[in-house]
């Protein structure tokens, strides 16, 4: 049995990616900070005869997560692939310069650091081989022109861009392979209603990498299943 953890699952683009992993035959286990919503969404893939199981985990508390992994245990999965959905984009990030420093702070935490630390508290749990896919954004690459927009959360894509290169080279010999994803302007609660792609869109890419993408491509930046500039 393939099995698939999906964090910031219960909703948007992360539920997606689970419902997309389980209509494959993934087990998947569906994590996030909302208790109700987990719940909400475990009996929306029940319906749908998803095998489903979830887990209430904090990426932007490092607690939570070492919890999360304690209570992982007792489900007794190997994974065959970890997809680091959850994160945020406050809506104060309007100007480093000006924003209080709470608003840089806090997305690091979640967006960089809490995707590290997810890695590493999951790690023991994971196959070999298997596949780990960050959820990135055009707006931390350092090829594209600056608009602007967010700053604190496109330099948190940036640094998670980097984290991902950095593990690829790291898991390499554990033939686990380490990518990162810009799934586009995706319609959800973060992208808005005025967004052009729809949410099964911006799934298609990173349920390949989870699933059939070969092991070798690690350590590259994707879009509708192609490589594109850090």
């Amino acid at each position: 049995m393939r099995a698939a953890l999906v964090t910031g699952a219960n909703k948007g683009i992360g539920f997606e990616i689970t419902k997309q992993l389980g209509q494959r035959g993934f087990k998947v286990v569906i994590a996030g900070r909302n208790a109700n919503r987990l719940e909400e969404a475990q009996a929306s893939l029940y319906s749908q005869k998803i095998d489903a199981e979830t887990l209430l985990m904090d990426v932007g508390n490092a607690d939570s997560i070492k919890t999360a992994a304690q209570n992982f245990k007792a489900l007794k999965l190997e994974l065959d692939a970890l997809v680091n959905n959850a994160a945020v984009l406050l809506k104060e990030d309007k100007s480093l310069l000006q924003d209080s420093e709470n608003v840089w702070q806090r997305t690091i935490e979640v967006n960089a650091y809490g995707i590290l630390r997810v890695i590493k508290a999951f790690l023991p749990f994971m196959k070999k081989p298997a596949r780990i896919v960050n959820m990135s954004s055009s707006s931390g690459t350092m090829s594209e022109p600056l608009d602007g927009w967010a700053p604190a959360y496109g330099s948190s894509k940036t640094f998670l861009n980097m984290i991902t290169r950095q593990l690829a080279l790291e898991l390499q010999k554990e033939k686990i392979s380490v990518n990162a994803v810009c799934p586009g302007w995706v319609k959800t609660d973060m992208g808005g209603v005025g967004a052009s792609r729809s949410i099964e869109k911006g799934a298609e890419t990173p349920v390949w990498l989870a699933t059939e993408a070969p092991f070798t491509l690690t350590g590259k930046f994707f879009r509708d299943r192609q490589v594109i500039n850090w």
